[in-house]
């Protein structure tokens, strides 16, 4: 993995040494502190050579002159000073780490004519370098092409008006963001190093944190009678694992909030096999799994004043003389059959155990479970949201303002029972396919048949937690999407 940047904060002075980045709104352009940088005046030529304007995700990249102690000049634009706010300087960060050539000294000035950022945007810049900075390249033996040796960690440093508010802010988003860097490892490592007794060892490690961590064997789900997930697992040679992981920050007697995931660390559909092209990126398939254990990992860093419990069902699901066919019928835990039409509808299976496990032992306030469910979605939405799917309006608004605040975006889509008529069958309580049409609506209605009437949303993010656009702070296949946006619904209304 490319080195994490080191960030450190400072008050405003001239840089002397490394790379200055600048900061210019389209409005005001440099503030005073970043016309101190500039002695020679040679960026007012530049930017009319470039046609620069400070526009939003523009930037003008100069040498130094002779005799500066800088090596180069960075300015970025940052759009129009009353519109930079929130998730605005997340992105901003990301915008300034892609200006980044090399490992090395630089000074970040946080001044822009017109704007006036709280420590709390200045952190929200720093994470958003940090989130851009990641770089999934842990298999590649490639060295720096100077040295031999892998590129050190930059140095950041960002110059703003309040340093020391900036670092105590920061805390709190370095957490978070590091928790994405989890997410995006556990998606993009390939399916031969990780599988579920691999991921629920990367759970496990969240004990330093404070996290309770419990991982059911094989044996101990047989036990509980999760015959729906143990269906999907018994074609592999890598056994399943349930994880339970419970972080108890809030009052003892306030029951949990809950977090459910998809864990198949590979699924090549089973006798139901996919395709050939792009099987490969099956080993993203635990991308609902990756996002509960960073959303964990980020309450536990934060130390986030709330009960949450996080599962996720582990399994591979593979071809093999064992493995489960079309047409037979398995028992979940819940007592309710379920007639398997496809193996490779296989996500939803491991969730019906997960969640009543989930709901039985924890009777939690809601429950959420993400998931890479279906390819319908992606027909629905593309690559730029996630499917959202619930039984209560509240749980819903509560997530599309999360949604709207860290641009993790979900769109709303319907359940009803004329939906959930296509998942019933003949032969058993239900099937685990309705058929092509409506195919993420009749996942998310399945998946309702296992949470009786806790406040629950599925959120469908198949096109979203892998081979997502890449954006300003985000390079990465795995996207780690999730983390962030349930992070701020725990902090904005279940903290107590």
């Amino acid at each position: 993995m490319a080195p994490k940047p080191t960030i450190s904060f400072t008050r405003f002075a001239v840089p002397r040494k490394g790379a200055a980045i600048l900061l210019s709104s389209e409005d005001a352009g440099l503030g005073e502190a970043g016309k101190a940088c500039d002695p020679g005046e040679i960026l007012p030529r530049a930017f009319s050579v470039a046609g620069f304007k400070g526009k939003s995700g523009t930037a003008v990249d100069v040498l130094a002159p002779a005799g500066s102690p800088l090596d180069r000049i960075v300015v970025v634009g940052t759009g129009k000073s009353e519109a930079l706010s929130g998730y605005g300087w997340t992105r901003l960060g990301g915008s300034i780490a892609g200006q980044f050539r090399k490992a090395g000294d630089l000074t970040v000035v946080v001044d822009a004519g017109g704007t006036r950022p709280t420590p709390a945007d200045v952190a929200e810049l720093a994470a958003g370098i940090l989130l851009r900075a990641y770089n999934f390249d842990t298999y590649k033996t490639r060295r720096d092409e100077a040295s031999g040796e892998p590129a050190a960690a930059p140095r950041v440093t960002i110059q703003c008006a309040n340093p020391t508010a900036t670092k105590r802010a920061f805390a709190q988003a370095e957490a978070i963001a590091e928790s994405v860097w989890l997410a995006r490892d556990l998606v993009n490592e390939p399916a031969n190093i990780l599988g579920p007794v691999e991921v629920a060892a990367k759970a496990r490690a969240l004990e330093a944190l404070g996290v309770k961590v419990e991982i059911l064997t094989e044996k101990e789900m047989r036990r509980l009678g999760m015959g729906a997930l143990l269906g999907v697992a018994q074609g592999s040679v890598r056994p399943p694992r349930l994880v339970v992981m419970q972080w108890n920050g809030g009052k003892p007697k306030d029951r949990p909030v809950a977090f459910v995931g998809k864990g198949v660390t590979f699924d090549s559909g089973g006798i139901s096999i996919k395709p050939a092209g792009g099987m490969e990126d099956m080993k993203g398939d635990m991308g609902g799994a990756a996002a509960v254990i960073g959303l964990m990992h980020a309450l536990a860093a934060r130390g986030a004043r709330a009960n949450v419990v996080g599962v996720v069902g582990c399994v591979e699901n593979m071809v093999d003389g064992n493995a489960q066919r079309p047409g037979d019928i398995v028992t979940s835990m819940s007592g309710q059959t379920i007639e398997v039409i496809n193996t490779d509808a296989e996500g939803r299976l491991v969730l019906a155990d997960a969640l009543w496990y989930c709901n039985e032992r924890f009777q939690p306030r809601i429950m959420v479970d993400l998931a890479t469910l279906t390819g319908a979605v992606i027909v629905s939405l593309g690559a730029h949201h996630a499917g959202l799917f619930s039984n209560s309006d509240e749980l819903a608004d509560r997530l599309l303002k999360a949604s709207s605040d860290t641009q993790e975006r979900l769109w709303r889509l319907p359940l009803g029972p004329e939906y959930d008529k296509l998942i019933d069958t003949k032969n058993a309580d239900m099937k685990n396919t309705g058929g092509r049409n409506g195919g993420a609506i009749t996942g998310a209605q399945f998946l309702q048949r296992f949470v009786k009437d806790t406040p629950w949303a599925h959120l469908d993010i198949a096109g979203t937690a892998m081979g997502a656009p890449a954006s300003e702070i985000n390079q990465s296949w795995g996207s780690g999407f999730g983390v962030r946006l349930l992070d701020r619904l725990v902090r904005d209304h279940y903290e107590s």
